[in-house]
């Protein structure tokens, strides 16, 4: 018992000694994968060692595309060579060559259309450097200050001029018309130089030149600066400092509120409306040389108008206004861009009732213009009932016409300036000559 007790105990403390011992003859004498991964790195190494030193014959050419285009067109001279023909087959042999110059002349064209499109294409893909011609200049310039609606701005000054309770001069007419079409000039230049990045997503106002590049910004500013400088100057020297002053406002009130607040707010639709009534008045004070209550009924017209005129005409341009980020009452408050519409075609019906109880215009006035006062409610009533680009469009175009046939009835139906004259004279002599006047 004693000495299978002692091989046990002498068996358990050997093992672990036998168990190394094993493992070393194992790694000695069997395969492990360390072993394998060696003998594939000397396997590739010596395998590419023989073919980097093998030498490799030489490959036969590649026939190039070229070579074959080659022979295709000489087996095509040769097809299409006209080759001398008996007398007896000449009609057979015209024909058939006749059909083979067509078939060549077509091939030709087709060859010429191709690489003329190509060599467009490339020119339309690379930049261009756009060049300005002096022929070109006065038309751009006319677009960058927006001729159109500087027309309709002096005509509204020259409506106000007219309306004023004064003998008509000439020259302070002129120099009026012209200072308020330079200024109404610089304003539109100055509101299309800001307003580069944002006319280029909208499409009706993408091909303006400056976004096109057919001017630079320098010459823009410079254009604007050469007309409003001038225009303030003659307003203020050559008719009123009033005027001037009236005109300068414009200008800022046009350009640095206005202009900003279109991506801001749809206050700038109200902005806007006094920018516009703004004309009118400075017409009424440069003949009169001061404020008063038919200045301030012209420019309320004129304010009134503005909003049928543009909701209906931004109802239109939505999709565009919103891809230019400005914030139009007609993209996120459209409810309101109706009501506001309808609410100042009505107020247009008061406004000329106002006109005769202000001593501006006889009470023919508000009869004659009622009828179109009343359609043109009416359409505003559509625009707000129906809400769809067809009534818009409606109320749009009325807008265009309605303006220059109100202004045109109250300049017929005004109070001459002598009724006015000698009203004040009699008020200015009192009552005991108004008696005199009476009695026999």
């Amino acid at each position: 018992g004693l000495f299978v007790w002692h091989l046990k105990n002498t068996g358990v403390r050997q093992l672990p000694c036998r168990f190394v011992h094993l493992c070393r003859v194992a790694n000695d004498r069997l395969i492990t994968f360390q072993y394998f991964n060696f003998l594939k790195r000397m396997y590739v190494t010596q395998y590419n060692n023989d073919l980097s030193q093998r030498a490799k014959p030489k490959s036969e050419a590649v026939v190039s595309p070229f070579r074959e285009l080659q022979q295709l067109d000489q087996e095509k001279k040769v097809v299409h060579k006209i080759s001398p023909i008996s007398p007896v087959q000449q009609p057979l042999s015209e024909t058939s060559s006749k059909n083979e110059l067509r078939e060549m002349k077509s091939a030709a064209d087709t060859e010429d259309l191709v690489t003329l499109v190509r060599a467009r294409s490339k020119d339309d893909r690379q930049w261009k450097e756009m060049k300005l011609r002096l022929d070109d200049l006065p038309g751009i310039l006319a677009r960058l200050s927006k001729i159109k609606l500087t027309a309709l701005v002096v005509s509204t000054a020259s409506a106000g001029f007219a309306m004023a309770p004064v003998p008509f001069d000439l020259t302070c007419f002129l120099l009026a018309s012209l200072g308020t079409g330079l200024a109404s000039c610089a304003a539109n230049s100055i509101n299309q130089f800001f307003e580069v990045p944002f006319d280029s997503n909208m499409n009706r106002t993408k091909n303006r030149p400056l976004v096109r590049g057919q001017i630079s910004p320098l010459l823009a500013v410079c254009f604007a600066a050469s007309c409003g400088v001038p225009g303030i100057a003659l307003l203020t020297l050559g008719v009123n400092p009033l005027t001037g002053a009236l005109g300068a406002f414009n200008i800022f009130l046009y350009t640095c509120c206005y202009t900003p607040m279109k991506r801001m707010s749809i206050a700038n639709t109200w902005v806007g409306a006094v920018v516009g009534a703004i004309p009118p008045v400075m017409g009424w004070t440069a003949a009169t040389g001061s404020l008063d209550a038919g200045a301030l009924l012209l420019g309320g017209i004129l304010y009134s108008w503005q909003f049928p005129h543009f909701n209906a005409l931004s109802w239109g341009l939505r999709e565009d206004y919103s891809r230019g980020g400005y914030c139009m009452m007609s993209v996120t408050h459209p409810e309101l861009c109706r009501r506001v519409a309808l609410r100042h075609c009505l107020a247009l019906i008061g406004l000329s009732t106002a006109a005769p109880v202000l001593d501006i215009t006889t009470w023919t006035f508000p009869v004659v213009s009622l009828p179109i006062n009343l359609y043109i409610s009416y359409l505003g009533f559509r625009f707000y009932r129906d809400a769809d680009r067809s009534s818009s469009r409606k109320l749009f175009f009325c807008s265009l016409w309605h303006l220059p046939m109100l202004l045109l009835v109250m300049f017929t139906c005004k109070k001459s300036f002598l009724e006015k004259e000698d009203k004040g004279d009699l008020l200015s002599e009192g009552p005991g000559r108004a008696m005199e006047i009476r009695l026999p």
